[in-house]
């Protein structure tokens, strides 16, 4: 072929995927997996669609019809049976939340959660209560650090969900009804065409009760899409709102090696009137448009504005004293603006570039004050707010700004061969202020810091595909990746001035793709080692929850995925994942005075072994039904390792009935009850949450 024919069909490709580019700099119009195998793209590894079997990383597709079929609504049921991962339901952040788990290791804060290309929390914290999947095109998983396009990053997975496009979103509507008092609503629809902008509206609310009649939440969420052919390009934008109202648990409490009998499951110890609420605002606009034919630009900003109410506590003392509890009320205030521009080059030597910068500005402020009080450990006699006044009045301000410049290249080195690498130069500028008054004593402390890191991170990797056979494969990949970011601040743990050192990873992953039987049987299976600086961990100091740095630690492990297409209707899915994580270097005080050496102890809520197995059988008409069992293994409650608690299964069902026009399904999560821990609290010392207990809805969908 000539160079000026080749550069012909390069400007054809690249027309080809300007439709899809041109979308929230993502890629967002990316076709889902089809029900017949046909192709599955993602966007999150490459900021282009790509085939995930090129992609040197572990990324699982979940498709919006996937989720239909398993009938899956939250976070925690979607990923269910995706490899390696885990979500722990409710934590510090209330029972709307979660705790996510990647490669054994349990932070709020160490994945970055992505929607439609914009991290979601900004600069601080994933803002996990407030997220909705109502109007979900597909959910893209990726194991490992982000990869160098995004300022917020990570050192374990990034979650990204993918919503429909304003003039794709389908016409529905939905009602649910479960136990505990929980039910919900929602509708989404694809509104006239105003002016020349596709418009799409989603708009839901739910409300969750547990067997504590004293924990609950209600989530009120709105979306309304915009997208508009202007300028030889699309300009888009997007006003979002979501008020979540939560009435939050209480961890069950450890003394010694094992979780207290002393207390009884589900007691609440938070004052009878306690609250977690959030308020999230979101402006969101873009605009993309191709500058050659083999030249697409793209540009982002999003301004979020959230609010947060808090006024909770958590038991201290496992023992009549008075006081035995400690509380907090407080306001969050946090504005986070995101924006980003990069260009896209496709190359007719089959090359594609993604170049350009970004800026990730975050702002918050805290006040709000502690105190002390008595309850008894059932959870009965819980004093309400008027008796609970300030003890001293806590002032938190904290201002972060990432700064990036990135570029990322794929290039088809061979028709079996490709090859990646990514670069990113960060300059993360970080000031702290604190004060806190002591109203018995009056005295004042107050203090601030400023951290200021400049820092490349990047990545590289490479895919060779071993054997294939008209749609039949099977592909290696080997990567590895180095990234850091500023560390986690929580508003309400501490008033400490100091700014922790920058969290670090160096990370190395080595895997097998497949897809075979002409695409109806897929399996990966991968290994991973992650060598861990300055992880943040909480620690109590005089009572109190802190966060401080934790040394050096070490992840690795194996992970394995398969799924099987029987015919058109009938599908099942396998994982396996063995995580080791370990400290190598933390030398600890718990509190004697002295320091204990942790090099070789397993990191706490870390279990060797996790397994889900699913079965799913989802004509278009007819009978539905889904059945499934998650394995969570052993894990240990402390740093010293001397509190064990075993593994368990659990298990969850559906069964429904779907016509053209509509579908209905009862379905049960937890259906053995099991009330193991599953995330410890960073607030309360030695508590943990455990996993909610059995639940069943009825959920019944129009389809119009």
């Amino acid at each position: 072929m000539t160079s000026r024919s080749s550069h012909h069909l390069a400007a054809r490709r690249a027309l080809t995927l300007l439709p899809c580019l041109l979308v929230a700099g993502t890629s967002l119009c990316a076709q889902a997996p089809k029900a017949d195998g046909a192709a599955t793209v993602e966007v999150t590894a490459t900021r282009f669609p790509e085939d995930p079997a090129k992609v040197p990383a572990s990324i699982t597709v979940i498709s919006a019809r996937e989720l239909a079929d398993r009938g899956a609504t939250d976070l925690r049921s979607a990923l269910a049976l995706a490899a390696g991962v885990f979500i722990a339901p409710g934590g510090d952040g209330g029972p709307a939340s979660s705790v996510p788990e990647f490669w054994g290791l349990k932070e709020f804060d160490a994945f970055l959660l992505v929607v439609d290309g914009v991290p979601w929390g900004g600069a601080f914290n994933p803002a996990l209560s407030t997220l909705s999947l109502e109007g979900v095109e597909r959910i893209e998983v990726q194991r490992g650090a982000a990869p160098v396009m995004y300022g917020a990053t990570s050192f374990v997975g990034v979650i990204q969900i993918i919503r429909s496009l304003p003039g794709d979103t389908p016409n529905t509507a939905r009602l649910s009804l479960g136990t505990h008092g929980s039910g919900g609503a929602a509708v989404t629809f694809r509104l006239p065409s105003w002016a020349g902008v596709d418009s799409g509206l989603i708009v839901d609310h739910d409300r969750q009760g547990f067997e504590d009649a004293r924990a609950d939440f209600k989530r009120s969420h709105l979306l309304w899409r915009n997208r508009l052919q202007a300028a030889d390009g699309v300009f888009r934008f997007d006003l979002e709102g979501t008020a979540v109202d939560q009435q939050p648990a209480s961890p069950f409490p450890r003394v010694g090696r094992a979780l207290t009998t002393l207390v009884p499951v589900d007691a609440n110890h938070n004052p009878v009137d306690a609250f977690l609420n959030d308020r999230r605002f979101t402006f969101s606009t873009g605009y993309d448009r191709t500058l050659s034919p083999a030249t697409l630009w793209s540009s982002t900003l999003s301004v979020s504005r959230a609010r947060q109410d808090v006024f909770r506590g958590f038991l201290v003392d496992v023992s009549a004293t008075d006081p035995n509890a400690h509380g907090f009320r407080e306001r969050v205030d946090l504005t986070d603006v995101y924006f980003d521009t990069h260009l896209t080059w496709a190359v007719a030597s089959g090359l594609k570039v993604v170049a350009g910068l970004d800026h990730l500005h975050g702002q918050g402020s805290g006040r709000g004050g502690d105190f002390d009080y008595a309850v008894n450990l059932d959870g009965s006699q819980a004093p309400g707010a008027a008796a609970l006044p300030n003890q001293a009045d806590i002032r938190v301000d904290d201002r972060r700004d990432f700064s990036g410049l990135y570029a990322f290249a794929q290039w088809q080195a061979a028709p079996r061969l490709v090859l990646e690498a990514g670069l990113r130069l960060t300059r993360a500028d970080e000031s702290r202020r604190t004060a806190t008054l002591d109203f018995g004593s009056g005295t004042l402390d107050a203090g601030q810091d400023n951290r200021t890191t400049t820092r490349l991170s990047g990545s590289a990797g490479a895919t060779w595909t071993a054997w294939q056979s008209g749609t039949d494969r099977i592909s290696l990949f080997a990567g590895v990746r180095s990234t850091f970011k500023p560390a986690a601040t929580d508003f309400g743990l501490d008033s400490a001035p100091q700014i922790l050192k920058p969290e670090t990873a160096t990370s190395y992953e080595l895997g097998v793709k497949a897809e075979l039987l002409d695409r109806r049987l897929a399996f990966e299976l991968s290994t991973f080692l992650m060598d861990f600086e300055n992880l943040v961990v909480p620690q109590s100091v005089a009572g109190s929850p802190v966060l401080v740095n934790a040394g050096t630690e070490r992840f690795q492990g194996a992970e394995a995925s398969a799924s099987y297409r029987f015919d058109h209707d009938l599908t099942v899915r396998l994982a396996y994942s063995y995580h080791d994580a370990r400290f190598k270097d933390y030398a600890k005080d718990f509190g004697d005075g002295t320091l204990t050496q942790l090099a070789g102890k397993r990191l706490e809520m870390s279990p060797y072994h996790l397994g889900a197995l699913g079965l799913a059988y989802a004509p278009a008409q007819g009978v539905t039904a889904t059945a499934e069992m998650h394995y969570t293994g052993a894990v240990l409650l402390n740093q010293r390792n001397t509190a064990p608690s075993g593994g368990y299964a659990t298990f969850a069902a559906s069964l429904g009935w779907r016509e053209k026009a509509w579908d209905l399904r009862l379905s049960g999560q937890n259906l053995t009850d099991r009330r193991k821990p599953v995330s410890e609290s960073e607030l309360g010392d030695a508590q943990y949450y455990l996993l909610p207990g059995r639940q069943v809805t009825l959920g019944l969908r129009f389809r119009f």
